[in-house]
């Protein structure tokens, strides 16, 4: 009897991946970057879902040699944004149909999850921290769409999850890629804009970080970084700037959080940033 392989799709705004894993083990990780145009902060859903479904053949290779002749158990693909009703984004649609067509070629059962879940349980096994599993955990998932501070109930076909907090405007994101472009950093822009920060000459100031209602404001801060940098002239400290601003804010909103006594013992990690 060979192994039990498994199949996971998911088709994000950003980047196509195909992943192979056997027994808790991740074999194979493929992942494709959408294209962007250069200056620009993103694509339209209509474009993200025209290149996911080019990408897909193109990882086919790849994805043949990861799974070496054997037969996957089951596919799961990523369908929506969240476990929510109403959940929807075009670009899923390129992964679903990819993952129900090679069920029904291949005589498998096809699951379809939510991008956070991934997310959610992605974390854990990057933290080796599965044993999580067993109890409600707390969570940031921080992204070009989402910045919110989760409580998360694990559950049969992924994770039911309580908001507790995150951001009332602007995306973590959202503003890391607006400066980065500003920078003239080639979008998604995050590990370059990482790779800047660490060579800032100098320690970073901000104001105060207000938490209201759990969440946290993040639009201003944009109209700071490029204050900042037109009167320093300095592309690492803005980087700084924006990346602590970011850093500090989810702590205050985690600090918040824990402030209700049904939270006090919360543990957290860390996802999608």
């Amino acid at each position: 009897m060979g192994r039990r392989l498994f199949l996971g799709i998911d088709t994000s705004n950003y980047t196509t991946s195909l992943a192979v894993a056997s027994s808790g083990k991740v074999l194979s990780n493929l992942k494709l970057p959408l294209p962007v145009k250069e200056g620009e902060c993103g694509l339209r859903q209509s474009d993200a879902l025209f290149a996911h479904v080019k990408n897909i053949p193109m990882l086919a290779d790849e994805l043949r040699s990861a799974l070496d002749g054997e037969t996957p158990t089951a596919i799961g693909a990523s369908a929506k944004p969240r476990n929510v009703d109403g959940s929807y984004m075009p670009c899923f649609l390129s992964g679903v149909a990819a993952a129900e067509a090679m069920g029904a070629a291949l005589g498998v059962p096809v699951y379809h999850f939510s991008h956070q879940c991934g997310h959610l349980r992605a974390a854990l096994y990057s933290a080796g921290a599965e044993a999580l599993l067993a109890r409600p955990f707390g969570a940031f998932h921080v992204s070009g769409g989402t910045t919110e501070m989760l409580l998360a109930h694990p559950k049969d076909g992924g994770f039911s999850v309580r908001l507790l907090g995150g951001t009332a405007d602007l995306n973590a994101g959202q503003l890391v890629d607006r400066i980065g472009v500003m920078l003239g950093l080639r979008f998604p822009c995050g590990p370059a804009l990482e790779q800047l920060a660490t060579e800032s000459p100098l320690p970073v100031k901000h104001k105060k970080i207000t938490v209201k209602e759990g969440c946290v404001n993040l639009s201003g801060v944009e109209n700071s970084a490029k204050r900042l940098f037109n009167e320093s002239e300095s592309a690492p400290l803005t980087a700084a700037f924006v990346l602590d601003y970011i850093g500090d804010a989810l702590i205050e909103n985690y600090i918040h959080c824990r402030i209700d006594p049904c939270l006090t013992r919360l543990k957290t990690v860390q996802i999608g940033l």
